[in-house]
C-alpha cells in the first residue's frame, strides 16, 4: 500500500469516527444523478472538455466522463455544477 492510500484510509477513518462528512475531510467529489437527464457535481477542479456528446470534469485524483446527447452545463460555480441532457453513461477515469 502506498502513502496516498494509507493517508486516505486514515482520513476516512477519522471522518467516520468524528461523524464528519467524508467529502469535507477528504475533498472528495459528490455526484448526484437524477434519472438520465441531470447530474450535479460538487467539489470539482475544472472542466476539461465540453461538447454536446461528452463532458469531462476533473476531480481530485480522477476524471469524470459523461457521455450522452444534448449535454449542457446549466450552471457552474467554484464548488458545483449542474449538467442536463440525455445522459447515457458516467465513468471515472485516471
Amino acid at each position: 500500500m502506498n502513502y496516498e492510500q494509507e493517508n486516505g484510509g486514515l482520513k476516512s477513518r477519522l471522518a467516520s469516527a468524528a461523524n464528519m462528512p467524508k467529502d469535507v475531510v477528504l475533498g472528495a467529489s459528490v455526484v448526484t444523478i437524477l434519472g438520465d437527464s441531470e447530474v450535479c457535481i460538487e467539489n470539482y477542479r475544472g472542466i476539461v472538455e465540453y461538447t454536446e456528446c461528452l463532458i469531462r470534469v476533473q476531480t481530485k485524483g480522477k476524471q469524470l466522463r459523461l457521455h450522452g446527447r444534448n449535454l449542457q452545463i446549466e450552471y457552474y460555480t467554484n464548488d458545483e455544477m449542474k449538467i442536463t441532457g440525455h445522459i447515457c453513461s458516467l465513468e471515472y477515469c485516471k
